[in-house]
């Protein structure tokens, strides 16, 4: 009896002092990238004075759902990591191709690209005719599992202290020429994220998204063909944390007039 209130007492000064005295999470993480060489004539330099589409994020039927949101991610990463390119957007996209009346054919040419991995010629010319570019992305979402298992606990107290929160998360990014069919470049990550905490949250897809689409960027704005991003990059790294979260203001108050502007 004495030794269970023993552990008991111990175990819940162990607990305070992690609650205490330990972040609230600890973000560990890796991305590995392969991405192809640009032909002579296709320099980064060139995107700097094109308008350049971003099509939204296509995924194998399994994991319909979770590409969702992917392209706009990857929207605001370009603008942090190449801030002189010009984007249309992907919603703004995806007007312009309904308005063009092109949606049945832009439907069927990403029902083939799941097939094949290939963006026909003849749609995708019309896209790029509506969306005003030559260039667009093309993203997609290869994999993305989420795990949870516990690092440490009290047995006393029967209370997990430490879970672990791990994903893995593969996405891949085409740059194809509307004008001549042509995929310029392509590039495919592979990121592991890893998250100590004493909540249930989960390791979001839109923070994963943003650091594995920012080693991607990464990549093709320095010419790499391969390379491993870590959070001692600090560039990549930056693209996680509270600063990245938009706040909405708060609501004025009802019937309260607004200030007057100082002339």
């Amino acid at each position: 009896m004495t030794m269970n209130h023993s552990a008991w007492h111990a175990g819940l000064i162990i607990l305070l002092l992690c609650l205490t005295g330990c972040p609230g999470s600890v973000y560990l993480w890796e991305v590995r990238t392969e991405s192809t060489r640009k032909p002579p004539e296709f320099s980064v330099a060139m995107l700097k004075h094109e308008r350049v589409g971003i099509l939204e994020a296509l995924t194998s039927p399994g994991l319909h759902g979770n590409e969702v949101g992917l392209a706009l991610s990857l929207k605001r990463v370009v603008e942090r990591v190449s801030p002189t390119m010009v984007l249309v957007p992907p919603l703004e996209a995806a007007s312009r191709i309904n308005r063009a009346g092109l949606t049945p054919e832009y439907t069927r040419m990403r029902m083939d690209y799941e097939q094949s991995n290939i963006l026909d010629r003849d749609p995708l010319k019309k896209v790029g005719q509506a969306l005003g570019v030559r260039y667009v992305l093309q993203p997609r979402l290869a994999a993305f599992t989420q795990t949870l298992y516990d690092r440490w606990k009290v047995p006393a107290l029967e209370i997990n202290v430490i879970r672990i929160r791990s994903s893995i998360l593969r996405l891949s990014l085409q740059i194809w020429d509307t004008e001549t069919g042509d995929l310029v470049w392509a590039s495919t990550a592979e990121g592991s994220f890893q998250e100590e905490a004493l909540t249930e949250d989960p390791v979001y897809l839109r923070e994963a998204g943003r650091i594995t689409w920012g080693s991607i960027v990464s990549d093709f704005a320095r010419d790499r063909t391969s390379s491993r991003y870590s959070p001692t990059n600090n560039l990549v790294d930056s693209l996680i944390g509270p600063d990245e979260i938009d706040e909405e203001p708060p609501n004025e108050p009802t019937g309260t007039p607004a200030a007057p502007a100082k002339k």
